[in-house]
């Protein structure tokens, strides 16, 4: 669960990392398996009612009241982090990067027997957002209190905790939350327009009107949703959430409304001007940039050709910066990790390697190069730095340290989550009450009874220390939004570039069911395949 903290542009100088600082790297990794692990952290996340294909069999059904005293069906979704509450501002973004991350390697994912498993994390999540949108300017934007939350350590199948839910509305407007919605139900859209036609047309729906709501009825969510603002304060504002609405939705439709909507409100909203140093759940002007370079150099700019090259000098700014070749670069630890803040860093580190990656691929198909202040740059060295990055999460720092639970031989095993810190109700059904819990299990000194296989934990401080310790909750608790971005990136190292043009329009593989994908309790999805469908916190804040 993410804390706020105030926002800041500035970075420090980067440090200059000679190559023996580092420790030999460990014959390669195995990007595959990490993938796999990857979306396996996705399950344990899951709330409601847990399918028959569920793989992570230490968790079981939980908040199956959600909503219910709202007089709306809020069940299922995933919890954010390493508590029990359910943030539509961070859920959303996870579906928006998952989405993403398929969209441009899913052939990759393809290849490596994943895609299928990827799918199903995007639409675990976009099955909830529907259930959040009940109304087209309604959209409900948390089920649980951060702060009764906080109070207890407990297991989600035993939860005695506040389970109020939360939204907004034209009084109680929140064009960061429904613009963010938007922007997933957009993304997602696209993955399933091949596979489910009619969901994808369902998602479509709700982007619209979404985005719409976001638009019209302007107002920072937290103002709204005041419970979240010691958790997921948006610090950054709104205008960059409608900027990224827009473009996901001329993505998804390839309407002119959306295009012309960047390119008449980039001055305005700030995407043409803010050149940022991060990316992440509050702050996407760098992904906004990131897309709309990409439209331009697939030629789609227009009589928007000046001003959205105006984005893609934003777009630049940031991974030069990343890179430290700027004018105003990232800082990094001495080991060569990204750093931007000691709370939760690694989802700076894995958002920031997703735009890298695919920046460089754009690139590719472009025939260009990156224009740094420090001269160009080619697109490999983008994606090698993108690649040392992941690697540095995978094991290769100065601590030999996976952060990456269950990767490797050395990686945290007493993680700071409530679910994989507490016997599993399977193995030990007695209720564990709300104090009980931390009195029990949470200074228990020993490994979590439940592996949680896949979790990207918040990783080491500005100097490439690491305690592993479950009460050190800055540096041991994963989140959803630390995992989507990475997929992408792993999919797309394991499987290596397969030669097609990333600036032309995607073209996802066929998928072949297979038993993950069925829950014989469901409806069948209206698609050829006959799948079933599924029931259902930055880059910058944190507690």
């Amino acid at each position: 669960m993410e804390k706020s903290v105030g926002l800041c542009f500035s970075m420090a100088p980067l440090f200059l990392v000679l190559c023996f600082l580092l420790p030999p790297a460990f014959a390669g990794h195995d990007y595959g398996q990490a993938l796999t692990k990857s979306i396996l952290f996705f399950e344990a996340q899951r709330s409601g009612y847990l399918p028959g294909s569920q793989r992570v069999q230490w968790r079981g059904n939980s908040g199956l009241n959600d909503g219910k005293l709202n007089g709306v069906d809020l069940v299922g979704g995933y919890y954010d982090a390493g508590d029990n509450v359910k943030f539509g501002l961070p859920m959303a973004f996870t579906v928006t990067m998952l989405s993403w991350s398929i969209l441009e390697y899913g052939k990759q994912m393809g290849a490596s027997g994943e895609l299928g498993h990827a799918i199903d994390a995007v639409k675990w999540g976009t099955d909830y957002l529907i259930k959040a949108h009940p109304e087209p300017n309604v959209l409900y934007g948390e089920v649980g209190d951060g702060n009764t939350d906080h109070n207890c350590w407990q297991r989600p199948e035993d939860m005695t905790t506040s389970r109020a839910a939360y939204r907004i509305d034209p009084s109680h407007p929140g064009s960061d939350l429904a613009g963010e919605t938007a922007a997933a139900m957009a993304a997602a859209s696209i993955v399933f327009r091949r596979y489910n036609p009619s969901y994808s047309a369902e998602l479509l729906k709700h982007a619209y009107q979404l985005f719409d709501f976001a638009d019209k009825y302007r107002g920072k969510y937290d103002s709204s949703i005041t419970v979240a603002q010691k958790y997921y304060r948006s610090v950054s504002g709104y205008a960059d959430e409608l900027l990224w609405g827009a473009a996901w939705l001329y993505k998804a439709t390839n309407n002119g409304y959306y295009l012309n909507y960047l390119g008449k409100n980039g001055d305005a909203l700030g995407g043409t001007g803010w050149g940022m140093t991060e990316f992440g759940w509050d702050v996407k002007y760098a992904g906004v940039q990131t897309l709309v370079a990409k439209f331009l150099m697939a030629g789609k700019g227009g009589s928007y050709t000046q001003v959205f090259g105006k984005y893609q000098e934003k777009a630049e700014f940031f991974m030069c910066s990343c890179l430290g070749k700027g004018n105003r670069n990232a800082q990094k630890t001495p080991g060569g990790l990204i750093f931007r803040q000691r709370w939760n860093n690694m989802q700076f580190v894995t958002s920031a390697s997703f735009l890298m990656t695919v920046y460089s691929d754009y690139l590719t198909s472009a025939g260009k190069s990156l224009k740094c202040a420090s001269g160009n740059v080619s697109p490999t060295e983008l994606l090698s730095f993108a690649k040392s990055q992941v690697d540095y999460i995978l094991g290769d720092n100065p601590r030999a340290t996976s952060y990456m639970v269950g990767y490797g031989n050395n990686y945290p095993k007493q993680v700071h989550h409530r679910a994989s810190s507490i016997v599993s109700y399977k193995v030990d059904p007695s209720f564990i009450s709300c104090r009980g819990g931390y009195a029990t299990w949470f200074g228990r000194k020993a490994s979590d009874p439940n592996l949680l296989t896949g979790a990207i934990v918040g990783g080491p401080d500005a100097y490439d220390n690491f305690a592993d310790q479950r009460d050190n909750y800055e540096q041991t608790e994963p989140a959803t939004y630390n995992n989507a971005p990475l997929l992408g990136i792993l999919a797309r190292l394991h499987a290596g570039h397969s030669g097609y043009n990333q600036l032309l329009p995607v073209e996802l593989p066929s998928l072949k069911p297979f038993a993950a994908n069925l829950n014989p309790a469901a409806k069948p999805w209206r698609d050829p395949l006959q799948f079933r469908r599924l029931p259902n916190r930055l880059l910058l804040l944190r507690r």
